[in-house]
């Protein structure tokens, strides 16, 4: 049973997650022939206070903005 996990930074709407895991599910099938049934989608949504990368979180990238050191 195919287990998937996805972390993404809050902000989608519940449209664009439901779209996330359809996708994801019908990628599966296709890819290893799983049933559809027995494949599970877990989306985590972080808040963009809570990521960074090199050191600058998502909040602070979308406003232009970088932490002091």
């Amino acid at each position: 049973m195919p287990f998937i996990e996805v972390t993404i930074a809050h902000g989608r709407t519940p449209e664009e997650i439901r779209a996330l895991m359809h996708e994801l599910t019908e990628a599966t099938h296709r890819a290893i022939g799983a049933p559809v049934a027995n494949i599970r989608v877990c989306v985590r949504e972080v808040p963009k206070t809570h990521w960074s990368a090199g050191d600058v979180t998502v909040a602070e990238r979308e406003a232009g903005t970088t932490p002091s050191p």
